[in-house]
């Protein structure tokens, strides 16, 4: 399955996250800090889970999660590759921050390249009055419909691939035109200061595994909401009811 269409979340809300790069631990306290209900609520991912931080082998148990769903970043895609063709393909994910790959067990390695195999390259999220698509770079073609009909059909090109997993065309040149016949895609692969909106297209990766920050986007009321990174202390907290003799002060 190349795309994997959702229905409307009609009892919670969904919660889509830029590129996480192993940064699970801070995802878990983004988490906390919006009151993620697992019961209710849905976390997407633009892709880009792994790799650089130090949290990549905690993937297999996240992609494991009902309320989690994915799409398949360049890093996944190079993950893949290795494990598939590591005379050609170990050397490059190595390089950009693969290490951790090759220190998993084999029941481990096997687990893990199960599950990224099974990441689609695209969402679409029925929400109110329309749909929202999720995708790791950008769309082919700025035509939602005519990608989504390629994927379905399990034949997308050489091309659809590489827009998909690696194009930064848009990002870098603050546009590349309104992609047709969806209200909004939510992006990631290039980082960005802060969570930005070129054409329709919502770019959320905001650096947090270069020391930015991780970057949550609800896709019910467009709330945004980040944790930077390099400050954790400053995330261990709880929240505390009020004592009761100092409400009655």
């Amino acid at each position: 399955m190349l795309i994997e269409k959702l229905p409307r979340n009609t009892q919670g809300r969904d919660w889509a996250v830029g590129d996480v790069h192993g940064c699970f631990a801070q995802l878990s306290r983004l988490l906390k800090i919006v009151a993620f209900d697992p019961a209710r609520d849905r976390l997407l991912s633009v892709g880009d889970l792994v790799d650089r931080g130090p949290d990549s082998p905690m993937v297999t148990e996240w992609l494991a999660q009902p309320w989690f769903h994915a799409v398949r970043g360049n890093h996944e895609q190079m993950a893949l590759d290795a494990v598939r063709n590591p005379l050609e393909d170990q050397e490059r994910h190595l390089r950009n921050g693969g290490r951790w790959l090759a220190e998993l067990s084999p029941a481990e390695l096997d687990a893990c390249a199960a599950a990224l195999s099974r990441l689609p390259l695209a969402l679409e999220v029925e929400v109110e009055g329309g749909k929202i698509g999720v995708l790791h770079a950008d769309c082919p073609g700025n035509d939602w419909t005519a990608l989504a009909a390629r994927l379905e059909a399990g034949n997308p090109d050489e091309q659809d691939r590489d827009t998909l997993l690696w194009s930064r065309e848009r990002a870098r040149n603050d546009g590349a035109g309104t992609v047709a016949d969806i209200d909004l895609v939510l992006a990631g692969h290039t980082p960005q200061p802060d969570a930005v909106l070129y054409d329709n297209v919502m770019h959320l990766d905001t650096g947090a595994v270069y020391g930015g920050k991780l970057t949550l986007f609800c896709l019910q009321d467009f709330v945004e909401v980040s944790l930077p990174s390099g400050f954790d202390h400053l995330a261990r907290f709880e929240l505390h009811e009020l004592d009761a003799s100092l409400a009655r002060r």
